[in-house]
């Protein structure tokens, strides 16, 4: 059986991909491989032998990576070039994730990304996540790299969770809520992502491409539809990222136009009914 490697597989993104995917998934998570650990890691894949790698495994806490640039750039950048050379040598090809936080620069933007637009990433995470991009082009010429966006699921990604959870556990637990309102983004369901990355390996040509679910919105409109869908009335306060004050910047408006994936024909549906949804399955 041809069988297919998921490094990140027991994550938020790559959980859904492997149980896509069943017995053809050699889910490998921290525990099994580390992304900063090049000889360990390219014994691991000498032994599986996979046909494709699907790389979900990230350092995605991206306040922390600004304090610690290093390991991020050790996970995103190094571990990936580590990754993007195994599978150069081996003629195995390399899906990659990658995030909208490569985009940020231009603030006056409001119109989508596209995957030929340039990046401009304003955090360490995002400069990190580009670096990633980079190696993978750079050394793996049989490659996708599929970015997205404001990603929640069911495996809530270990010491972060997702926005979903986070607000249902506050709405019980606080009388007031303050969620940023001028950050754009398209909130995007962990298994719809993960079933248009099994159709991109399935039949899509190598290249970049951005999947999201469809639409758009703010943290605070993102907000509002959790509660409705989970039939919650907190009370809600616009903020803005200035009152917010993490430690990282946030690009103002990061939706990515999905025209290209749309053209290998794959769609995800609007990110309203996914939410609802996914609210409905964790009340």
């Amino acid at each position: 059986m041809s069988r297919i490697a998921i490094l990140g597989g027991h994550g938020q993104l790559g959980s859904e991909v492997a149980e896509l995917l069943d017995e053809r998934a050699i889910a490998l998570g921290r525990d099994d491989v580390d992304l900063t650990d090049a000889d360990g890691l390219t014994a691991r894949l000498n032994v599986e032998r996979p046909v494709v790698v699907v790389n979900c495994s990230a350092y995605n806490l991206v306040d922390q990576a600004e304090a610690e640039p290093g390991r991020a750039f050790a996970v995103n950048a190094d571990g990936v070039r580590t990754v993007a050379a195994w599978c150069r040598d081996s003629d195995v090809p390399l899906l990659h994730v990658s995030t909208d936080y490569v985009f940020g620069a231009d603030a006056a933007r409001r119109t989508p990304y596209v995957e030929t637009d340039p990046a401009g990433p304003i955090s360490v995470y995002g400069r990190s996540k580009l670096a990633g991009e980079e190696a993978v082009r750079e050394v793996c010429p049989r490659h996708w790299i599929v970015r997205t966006c404001g990603l929640y699921g069911h495996h809530a990604a270990r010491g972060k969770g997702n926005f979903v959870l986070t607000m249902l556990r506050l709405a019980l637990e606080r009388r007031e809520l303050r969620i940023v309102n001028d950050q754009r983004c398209t909130p995007t369901n962990a298994a719809d992502l993960a079933a248009a990355l099994v159709r991109i390996i399935e039949s899509a040509p190598f290249g970049t491409y951005h999947a999201t679910n469809c639409g758009e919105c703010s943290w605070y409109e993102f907000a509002q539809e959790i509660f409705a869908a989970a039939g919650l009335s907190p009370r809600v306060t616009p903020i803005t990222s200035g009152e917010y004050a993490a430690r990282a910047r946030r690009p103002a408006y990061s939706v990515l136009n999905c025209g290209k994936l749309a053209a290998a024909g794959i769609t995800l549906r609007p990110w309203t009914e996914a939410v609802a949804e996914y609210v409905r399955e964790c009340t």
